[in-house]
């Protein structure tokens, strides 16, 4: 559908790369559906791509998550999907956002609006019709370019322009964007990272120092998620490497103590530093021989599967580490006890701080990292039933000390083992 609005668009004309690459993303994601659906509602309704997903195609990156943006209010989004049967729910309908589904995939779907009020943390904001009011109030020009489902741009803060010169800016006044939420000090480094190819703007990194004190407003729950993107980039590797952003991150995490280790990663942690998950990279961080890791645990209100995990790894490596303790047979006793995440953890753990290469550990990583957990081959039924053991202290005993053998003996034991358990 044409209308007046398009030649607003098309101020960049789209490049056959852009075009193919858009192309490739319709058929990809089937989000076509989404867009005739809108477009088919009125002459005036408008959607477009926005935000990181026209970031990383410009950049030739793979897209992992698209977001549009819509000149309709949350209602008539939610009416309009329900009518053409797309899945949806309301994931932030407060801020105008609403996420369909199709075929598992998700779209973040925002109204355009402007923040009329905020505190740091949270924004007030009124939906409107005016794609430059929109572009206004995001943080960064890299962040503000528009496309159609075609690939033409429109790009009102040069945003393609910046992203080419690998120029970090906000929008505006740098000040004010990040009082409108101060998680932008942590996109910023983010973004920099990521992108940059100049030295940091000294007015900027000056005012960024200036409003730390506004990471005393946001929850530790935002905080952490918004180091998780950072930690998953391809810029996380280069952290140790920017003497600003670095500092900037120890102001803010405190308890990454051992960040550093990420600047001299062996070969191995270099490959595969993106396979390993969140939590672990974190253990890496903050396990340092103190009361470190509660008191992240603690501040950062830890899931108690992930206290699991970081605990286990401090205990373990608390301990004097020998020969023993990476044997085979230790190795196995552990699979058993803690499972197989803790084994794997602690085998990336002891890889990733290390050095030099140990090529033993890589070899039981690629040993265990299909294995499951033995189980042993008697049941407390078993005893009750073929042995006639009544339920009680003897049986959980009996039962302790077949395990107990079990495990010593390489999780083999004989009938002759057990019956001699049994007797005695």
């Amino acid at each position: 559908m044409i209308n007046l609005l398009n030649n607003f668009f098309l101020k960049f004309k789209n490049s056959n790369f852009l075009s193919l690459e858009f192309q490739k993303l319709q058929k990809e994601t089937q989000v076509e559906k989404i867009f005739k659906a809108i477009e088919n509602f009125s002459n005036i309704s408008e959607i477009r791509y926005v935000g990181g997903c026209v970031r990383k195609i410009l950049n030739k990156e793979v897209v992992d998550d698209i977001d549009l943006a819509v000149n309709l209010s949350p209602e008539k989004i939610s009416e309009i999907l329900k009518k053409n049967n797309i899945k949806f729910y309301k994931t932030g309908i407060e801020h105008g956002t609403i996420t369909a589904l199709i075929n598992k995939r998700k779209f973040e779907i925002t109204s355009l609006r402007k923040d009329i009020l905020t505190d740091g943390r949270h924004a007030k904001v009124q939906f409107n019709n005016d794609w430059h009011e929109d572009a206004s109030r995001r943080d960064f020009t890299i962040n503000s370019i528009y496309s159609d489902i075609d690939g033409n741009l429109y790009d009102p803060f040069d945003g393609k322009k910046d992203l080419e010169n690998g120029e970090i800016k906000f929008i505006g006044d740098a000040e004010k964007r990040i009082k409108e939420d101060y998680l932008r000090i942590l996109r910023y480094i983010r973004f920099f990272l990521n992108y940059s190819k100049k030295d940091h703007d000294s007015n900027t990194a000056k005012i960024i120092k200036k409003n730390l004190e506004g990471f005393n407003k946001i929850s530790s729950e935002r905080l952490l998620d918004e180091f998780k993107k950072l930690a998953f980039s391809n810029g996380f590797t280069k952290l140790n490497n920017d003497e600003f952003c670095l500092e900037i991150i120890k102001l803010i995490f405190p308890q990454f103590r051992n960040i550093h280790l990420f600047k001299n990663l062996n070969s191995f942690s270099k490959k595969n530093i993106h396979k390993v998950d969140f939590i672990f990279l974190v253990s890496l961080m903050i396990i340092d021989g103190s009361d470190n890791p509660d008191y992240f645990i603690y501040k950062f209100n830890v899931s108690k599967k992930d206290q699991k995990r970081i605990l286990f790894l401090n205990d373990f490596f608390s301990k004097k580490i020998n020969t023993k303790t990476f044997s085979t047979s230790n190795l196995e006793k552990i699979l058993y006890f803690n499972g197989k995440q803790s084994l794997l953890d602690l085998l990336y753990f002891q890889i990733f701080k290390s050095k030099k290469i140990d090529q033993k550990i890589i070899n039981y990583i690629e040993y265990f990292i299909d294995k499951e957990p033995p189980l042993l081959p008697l049941r407390a039924i078993t005893l009750m039933t073929k042995y006639n053991i009544p339920e009680g202290k003897e049986l959980g005993e009996k039962l302790k000390k077949i395990e107990n053998k079990w495990v010593d003996n390489h999780f083999k034991i004989s009938e002759t083992e057990v019956q001699k358990i049994i007797n005695n």
